[in-house]
């Protein structure tokens, strides 16, 4: 065991050191970790890529889990291209949606660039370019805890929600953060053979396509549009521009009472006819925060130079920087609408 920088180990860049590190390589070691720590009463956190998380400057003190497997299986069933995927919960993201496209698997290729590990992907149902990882989850399976056993859950009993799942509310609020019930092992996916992707759904996607919603086109080309609007708003990694020091999104999109939407918001169906979703992005623009806004002018912390719902370390920042500046924009939009944005990383030895 080591002692790290947990600021090494996520994509905003900051975070105290950790107690005590694990980077498990196989299931046994993973799982015997969790046993470990849960029979010890050690503080847990387990750790893929890092990219939904904001770590305290104080660190963690208790064990930290990083799931270093990148094991992905294939099963097809039957003649009409249906088939199976199964990734281990610590292969990054966008290799395997990368893999996908190159071997025509349909249904990944509107979540390419996103961060992170594929364990994570199930727990926030992560969503870009009107996808949702839901959409092609078909099982994750699971070590419960609370159970000390292996639990698989089909796709009925992961009650997927808009940036939720049964994994995300069953945990628990411990003085370190939220606190897991389930460590995701690995999940599987059900899609099928094509290289022509489903209807596009989502408008600015179709505008960089340059074709009309609902056609469908090669996944290639949609992976290639997908990357290069992430990249325009600074939302794909890379070390040498600061604006992709953050962890993607800061705030979901709030949903609120169809009459209580601010006059020329965007709305969205939420499927719920007394319920719109709307546009974070725009509340804190309209709320008075530009691109580029920081508390300070020589504040290390700031809103992205390329979108505003991303929080950036810009150099040197710390994790209270990032809680301040996220402070400042809820509180504006506050006052300004009435709508109390909500974070979407996992604060950890953190508050907001």
């Amino acid at each position: 065991m080591t002692s790290p920088r947990l600021a090494d180990l996520t994509t905003f860049r900051v975070g105290g050191p950790a107690r005590d590190l694990v980077e498990a390589s196989t299931e046994s070691e993973l799982i015997d970790a969790v046993r470990s720590a849960d029979a010890d009463g050690a503080p847990l956190l387990v750790i893929g890529g890092g990219s939904n998380l904001l770590i305290g400057d104080q660190g963690f003190d208790g064990l930290v889990v990083k799931d270093t497997r990148t094991d992905v299986s294939l099963a097809n069933h039957g003649s009409c291209g249906g088939l199976e995927i199964t990734a281990t919960a610590g292969m990054p993201w966008d290799a395997l949606v990368d893999q996908a496209v190159a071997s025509r698997w349909s249904g990944f290729e509107a979540l390419s660039g996103i961060p992170g590990s594929t364990g994570a992907t199930p727990v926030q149902n992560v969503g870009a370019y009107g996808a949702e990882v839901k959409d092609i989850v078909a099982l994750v399976r699971t070590w419960d805890r609370e159970r000390q056993a292996v639990t698989s859950l089909p796709l009925v009993k992961a009650q997927f929600g808009y940036r939720d799942s049964m994994l995300k509310r069953t945990m628990t609020d411990g003085p370190w953060g939220p606190t897991p019930r389930y460590v995701v092992m690995d999940v599987t996916f059900h899609t099928r053979m094509a290289s022509i992707s489903a209807p596009i759904r989502y408008q600015q996607l179709a505008t960089a396509l340059d074709v009309e919603l609902g056609t469908r086109v090669p996944i290639t080309d949609v992976r290639q549009a997908v990357l290069a609007l992430r990249a325009s708003k600074g939302m794909v990694l890379d070390a040498s521009d600061h604006d992709t020091w953050s962890a993607g999104s800061f705030f979901t999109n709030p949903i609120v009472p169809a009459g209580a939407l601010p006059e020329g918001a965007p709305a969205y169906a939420t499927g719920d006819e007394a319920r719109v979703k709307t546009s974070a992005a725009w509340l804190i623009e309209q709320a008075g925060f530009p691109r580029g806004f920081a508390v300070r002018p020589d504040a290390p912390a700031s809103l992205s130079t390329k979108h505003t719902l991303a929080l950036t370390n810009q150099g040197g920042a710390s994790a209270d920087d990032l809680l301040e500046l996220a402070r400042v924009i809820r509180g504006g939009v506050a006052d300004r609408f009435g709508i109390m944005l909500v974070p979407e990383p996992v604060l950890v030895g953190a508050t907001l």
